[in-house]
């Protein structure tokens, strides 16, 4: 029975025959989603590079990176950790301190993934054979295309490990827990936890890249640790176990090493006061903190706290050029997808001409910035080689400075392959673009970078022999390549600070061209000398006067 005023069912009504007439909510020309595809399988360059580094047998652990870094549900996890951002609990519910960071599900999902695969320091392991950079960092380069920010704790225990040794007992000590495959989050004793990472506190408000404008004390107390007073305007990763950071001694600014948790399981004087605002990075908490009297023990000899710290900064550039060149790979694997699914005025984007003009530039662009990431991931292979290690003391930063500074010109013209619909938020190229300036700025801003790159010059003028020997291998067969190597030379020859920027671009284009003219195919390597190194040509991505003369979009795009 029917009671008065309720609706009629609609199996009761007559079958409109001209329903479909009505319809105006049909989905079409619109790209699948780029769930389930393989980053790898679609990146020639990153392949080819660790193959060259760490032999054919590194690419069966990557392809299983790959394959859940592209994946529906690690992506969604991606989207999920940036859409639910960590928030800060000073204090608990009775008003004691309670300085935690709470997280999303899929934040601590992303981590326990990358700690896993041993992204945060398996080349660190006493067995991690030849190689073992390369393959750390063509697996941090495939991961990061899922989600960047879950990557500055994975990077900072990284790097962390190096500074460590410089005193062999905490190195000892916390080591083993930071080359753990185990993530064991929460406020525990570093010796109850079953895997460790670290975070560093170096810059303070007053001084920035400055970092001899610290103004942190530390005391000296009876039992040989330091007790530690000042505050410090950006923490990367406050919720990790500990922390390196910079302080003044008696002796001069020093590094030190302050867990979170102290042995005894009382709560460090650590305070974080709040997090910061950031433009991107939002599934990542950055902190400003105070340390109220912290506990901490001194790595290294007192007051050579800079030359402690710098080798942790030099694995966190060499993760923010990995982490650049992925962001510039996954946005051109978004723009490619969609080009080859979306028609416009009666036929697929893809096959419009200026449209292949634009994403075979951004594919070039990508391209280099890939084989040059790999080449200083193996330069930190063989740093027993002097010359390899002079290598990396200058490409490092012009790297640095070049390759995250064209990030997000890559990424933003990525974004507008998608026209309207890469504007809009449920595309994720928004958040990858807002990512993109991050790494232009972390760990030195561009003028910190190419000012870097005279300091080299000055403090080890080997740098400059052992770069030109490595161009020089790709001299010969290309006057235009040459005639950039001249040049080179010449601003070598007379480096000055108002010029640093022109320096740094010119080494890591010098590097990018030599690379692929030695190991990319010919048309490849033509295509980025004539676009890159040539005088005036045009510096939009697509205005090359005759476009590329080759075709890259097919061996970039991911497989539908």
């Amino acid at each position: 029975m029917m009671l008065s005023g309720e609706p009629r069912s609609s199996s009761s009504r007559p079958a409109d025959p001209d329903a479909a007439r009505w319809s105006t909510h049909r989905v079409t020309n619109q790209p699948p989603p780029l769930d389930g595809f393989d980053p790898l399988a679609c990146d020639p360059a990153l392949r080819d590079a660790i193959t060259r580094y760490a032999g054919a047998d590194a690419l069966p652990g990557l392809r299983e990176i790959a394959a859940e870094a592209g994946s529906a549900a690690l992506r969604e996890h991606g989207r999920a950790a940036n859409d639910n951002p960590p928030a800060l609990r000073t204090h608990d519910r009775y008003g004691h301190r309670a300085d935690e960071v709470d997280f999303h599900p899929s934040w601590h999902h992303l981590m326990e993934r990358a700690v896993h695969h041993g992204l945060h320091a398996a080349p660190w392991a006493p067995d991690a054979g030849p190689g073992a950079h390369a393959r750390r960092a063509a697996g941090f380069y495939l991961w990061s295309q899922a989600e960047a920010g879950h990557g500055c704790p994975i990077s900072m225990t990284f790097a962390a490990v190096p500074a460590l040794r410089h005193s062999p007992a905490l190195a000892q000590q916390y080591e083993p827990g930071l080359r753990s495959t185990t993530y064991d989050f929460g406020l525990r004793p570093a010796a109850n936890k079953a895997g460790l990472l670290a975070g560093m506190s170096m810059t303070e408000k007053q001084g920035g890249s400055d970092v001899r404008a610290n103004s942190t004390a530390a005391e000296p107390l009876a039992d040989g640790t330091y007790r530690l007073t000042g505050h410090k305007w950006f923490t990367s990763a406050p919720m990790n176990d500990l922390f390196l950071t910079l302080a003044r001694t008696s002796g001069g600014l020093s590094c030190f090493v302050l867990p979170r948790v102290l042995p005894d399981g009382r709560r460090n004087e650590i305070r974080l006061q709040r997090l910061k605002d950031k433009l991107g990075n939002k599934s990542n908490a950055s902190a400003e903190l105070e340390y109220t009297g912290a506990l901490g023990h001194l790595v290294g000899e007192e007051g050579r706290g800079v030359r402690c710290i710098i080798e942790m900064v030099s694995m966190t550039r060499l993760d923010c050029v990995l982490g650049s060149a992925a962001n510039v790979r996954i946005a051109l694997s978004e723009a490619a997808h969609h080009v080859r699914h979306r028609s416009a005025f009666g036929a697929p984007l893809a096959d419009a001409p200026l449209m292949r003009a634009v994403l075979a530039d951004l594919a070039l662009e990508s391209e280099a910035a890939t084989v040059l990431a790999l080449r200083l991931a193996a330069a930190v292979d063989g740093q027993a080689d002097p010359a390899e290690r002079a290598l990396l003391r200058l490409a490092l930063p012009a790297a640095k400075f070049h390759v995250c500074k064209l990030a997000s010109t890559a990424v933003a013209e990525s974004l507008e392959c998608l026209g309207g619909n890469g504007y809009v938020e449920e595309s994720g190229l928004p958040r990858l673009y807002r990512e993109a300036p991050l790494m232009s700025i972390w760990e030195g801003s561009g003028n910190v970078t190419a000012l870097d790159v005279l300091r080299a010059l000055e403090k080890q003028p080997e740098s400059a022999a052992a770069l030109l020997a490595e161009l020089d291998t790709a001299r010969g067969g290309d006057a235009r390549y040459d005639e950039a190597l001249a040049r080179l030379r010449a601003e070598l020859a007379a480096p000055s600070p108002v010029r640093a920027r022109r320096l740094a671009e010119l080494i890591a284009l010098t590097l990018q061209a030599a690379l692929l003219r030695r190991h990319a195919p010919n048309e490849v390597a033509d295509a980025f000398v004539a676009t890159r190194l040539v005088p005036d040509v045009g510096r939009s991505f697509g205005t090359a006067a005759d476009g590329l003369g080759l075709d890259l979009l097919d061996r970039v795009t991911p497989a539908s």
